[in-house]
């Protein structure tokens, strides 16, 4: 069945001219009906055809369609894999949280990509103008349904799903490996019977032999990985030999690398034939490497591959493995899920992982069953070859995983009161019988009711009880007439942020002990602090060989209170603010940088909401230098448009640290600073872009007899772009009055000068901007008591 003669009009929409069999048992179920479908096939069986089908009768229909990658690196290679709806004039819009969000293209796409978190973020949000487009879905397919069952992501895509269904009723197409438990999902999503498949190992295009093989276990973690990889090797060589390909699987990107090179020199002292250096236009090819340690691998025919290489690096290390001119591979886990890139040998060589938010843990079973469908090459093998390596303490653990698969389940419990408080938050529940039906549209439920004693579901309705009154116990909730139910600011935003409820809780105690009459109690320190010890950080560990830098980087401060992977945390902060982080801590710096950048955003909106402007905007002022490593005086500079980091630096080595130095400088003195003409425009332009504040203090009195009084007005005037802003007035250090305003042109404020028991009065004006990091404008007149 070709194409072209069930879809002529999208014909070219597809990566290949005819259906194979699992395609065209599913076609009907997908194109003539309407109904939910769930589809449980192999790896490499043609899923994603099904999602394609599925994506064009909604575009066939005028519809828009969403498709839920598992992770964010998938989203992007899903953008140009569909360049081929693009050139049928079909739009197609990521969504992620590293992209700035376009709501205009969003609403205007005919196809969203989007992750788990990143729907689920929206769709909180969906009665904002901003994410209003989640809400105008008519097909959502479900990429790798399986992930249900991950820790802490499984639990996100299943309320997601049930959120989403609420909102717009969109069909839903779900797609997953193996799974035996395939009729639960179908439950859940209500397909039927005739919409539900669960391909077997038949429709696999290639056979799979999968296996278990042990290593000798040392007291050396670092030679145990040696350990390992010649075991891992000593599986792919005999496919080597007979130039069969082998993918091989470890821990993490440094590992890749190191992998490589070793191998090459064991390839080499077991004279195993590979490589191409004898090819010289391969060899010219290698040139357009950016990387110089993969462009002397794959000469040799091995090469490694993971998130952290340049787009055109990965690229061409999988356009050379397909075509053969790499034989060893050796990658993260993100191209199990990605690239349909099959090898003849596949070997999981690290069944542990390091995780910068979770420290050490176990390989998901689904990350292990997707590697190993990696296996077998269709068109050219007849049987692939699919091996675990293990400590023999875990041998059967994994040969069940391999004979039985793994049933899916759900997460939710382990995460219910922060889903529940974000559904009380967006306010669809509001009270005990609301969160009964929510539950009702849950996996949780499908699966609560299929094993009832597991789940411990007899006791369910005590259990929601009992999450309700820890979620008004510790604030986030509160209980109205009839035991209706709300949330609190603090709920509210907990939900907005994305936070789990522990770290909600400290960021609000937080804003309990300041004031914003009271700033000076909270620095740059606490902000640091409360975000190092959030419950997002409690798996970071700290490795044996960090602990050094990350004194060094400590030295000085109180952290006895601490613990080691708080330290850590805490020390990679430091260091990214100052622009210098330990190479000893660059490795999982990255994420924990990530991560802390979006809870000081939270924790600034909380100060904000709770503590006042000038707190919040001392956070946001922490968050530009932890995101550009500049200092405190010149953190300012980073609001303007086109100064980045070291354009910052630069500029405020030469006496610029604030936009007021830019402006007043000019195009002539920007360039006297070392900007070209027309980069120095554009700053001089971004400066004045911004607030610039100027404080007339009228008829100020310089002296006031003493028990006398006078209400003077002091006005605060916005010569720049309108912003939100805080107005503070204090007497030697009391305040006296605070102001929240949108200061568009000026904001007048009423002071009272008065006589007290003091020789001198010192009164401050202070204006600071809740969201922009620029240095508070603080302005003084002193007054002399007669």
């Amino acid at each position: 069945m070709e194409v072209a003669e069930v879809l002529p009009e999208f014909a070219d929409a597809f990566a290949f001219e005819e259906f194979n069999s699992m395609q065209r048992e599913a076609l009907p179920a997908l194109l003539e009906s309407d109904e939910n479908v769930v589809a449980s096939a192999p790896t490499a069986s043609g899923k994603t055809a099904l999602a394609e089908l599925a994506i064009c009768k909604a575009l066939a229909d005028g519809g828009t369609a969403l498709f839920i990658a598992p992770m964010r690196a998938l989203t992007n290679e899903k953008e140009d894999d569909w360049d081929r709806f693009e050139t049928l004039d079909y739009s197609v819009y990521v969504v992620t949280g590293e992209r700035d969000l376009n709501p205009r293209r969003a609403r205007r796409a005919d196809i969203l990509v989007m992750t788990p978190e990143k729907l689920d973020s929206a769709t909180r949000k969906h009665d904002s103008r901003r994410y209003d487009f989640v809400t105008d879905i008519d097909v959502c397919v479900i990429d790798e349904v399986h992930l249900l069952d991950a820790d802490r992501r499984g639990s996100v895509l299943e309320v997601t799903i049930s959120r989403l269904r609420r909102l717009c009723d969109p069909r839903v197409i779900a797609l997953s490996a193996t799974m035996p438990n395939v009729d639960d999902v179908a439950a859940w999503l209500d397909a039927p019977e005739e919409a539900t498949f669960e391909f077997g190992d038949e429709y696999r295009p290639v056979d799979l032999n999968a296996g278990v093989k042990t290593y000798t276990h040392g007291e050396n973690s670092f030679a145990d990985k040696y350990r390992r990889l010649y075991r891992a090797l000593d599986l792919a060589e005999p496919h080597l030999r007979e130039d069969g390909q082998s993918l091989v699987f470890v821990s993490s990107r440094q590992d890749t690398v190191q992998a490589a090179k070793k191998a090459r020199d064991e390839i080499a002292e077991r004279d195993v034939p590979m490589g191409a250096r004898g090819d010289y236009e391969f060899h010219t090819e290698t040139k357009d490497l950016e990387n110089d340690t993969l462009r002397n691998s794959v000469l040799d025919g091995v090469a490694f591959h993971h998130a952290g290489l340049s787009k055109n690096d990965r690229d061409l290390v999988e356009e050379w493995f397909k075509a053969g001119h790499v034989e060893l591979l050796f990658s993260t886990s993100t191209l199990a899920w990605g690239v349909n890139l099959p090898a003849r040998c596949v070997v999981i060589r690290d069944t542990k992982v390091h995780d910068p938010l979770e420290g050490e843990v176990d390989m998901s079973p689904l990350d292990v069953l997707q590697m190993l469908g990696r296996a077998g090459r269709p068109g050219y093998d007849d049987v692939g070859y699919g091996w675990v390596v293990c400590d023999g303490a875990d041998a059967d653990k994994y040969r069940r995983l391999l004979r039985d698969g793994k049933e899916i389940e759900s997460r939710l419990a382990e995460s219910l009161e922060t889903h529940l408080n974000a559904e009380i938050a967006m306010g669809t529940i509001t009270d005990l019988e609301d969160v009964m039906d929510w539950l009702e549209t849950t996996f949780y439920y499908v699966r609560g009711q299929s094993k009832p004693e597991a789940y411990d579901f007899p006791n369910l309705r005590q259990r929601v009880r009992d999450c309700l009154e820890d979620l008004v116990g510790r604030g986030f909730v509160e209980t109205g007439e009839e035991l209706s139910i709300e949330a609190t600011p603090r709920g509210v935003l907990a939900s907005k942020y994305y936070l789990r409820l522990e770290t909600a809780a400290e960021f609000a105690a937080l804003c309990d002990r300041v004031t914003d009459g009271g700033t000076e109690t909270l620095d740059a320190d606490d902000i640091l602090e409360a975000v190092a010890i959030a419950e997002e950080f409690d798996s970071v560990s700290a490795r044996q060989d960090e602990r050094d830098a990350i004194n060094a980087v400590l030295v000085g401060r109180e952290t006895d209170d601490f613990d080691a992977g708080d330290r850590k945390v805490l020390a990679i902060l430091y260091g990214a603010a100052s622009g210098s982080i330990p190479a000893e801590l660059r490795s999982d710096a990255w994420v924990i940088r990530q991560n802390a950048t979006r809870l000081i955003s939270a924790l600034g909106a909380f100060l904000d909401r709770l503590a006042g402007p000038h707190a919040a905007n001392l956070a946001r002022r922490v968050e530009a230098r932890i995101e550009n490593g500049v200092a405190e005086d010149a953190v300012g500079l980073t609001a303007i448009d086109g100064v980045g980091p070291g354009r910052a630096s630069k500029l405020s080595t030469e006496g610029l640290s604030t936009p007021g130095d830019i402006v007043g400088a000019g195009i002539e003195g920007l360039v006297d600073a070392g900007l070209s003409a027309g980069v120095a425009e554009r700053v001089y332009e971004g400066g004045q872009s911004l607030p610039s504040i100027e404080v007339d203090w009228g008829n100020f009195p310089e002296t006031i007899p003493t028990g006398e009084n006078e209400v003077c007005d002091v006005t605060v005037r916005n010569i720049g772009e309108p912003a939100r802003a805080g107005i503070r007035v204090t007497v030697n250090g009391i305040e006296m009055s605070s102001t929240n305003t949108y200061l568009r042109d000026e904001e007048t404020v009423p002071v009272g000068v008065f006589g007290a028991d003091a020789d001198e009065l010192e009164y401050t004006v202070s204006v600071a901007f809740p969201e922009e990091p620029l240095l508070p404008l603080e302005e003084r007149r002193t007054v002399d008591v007669a």
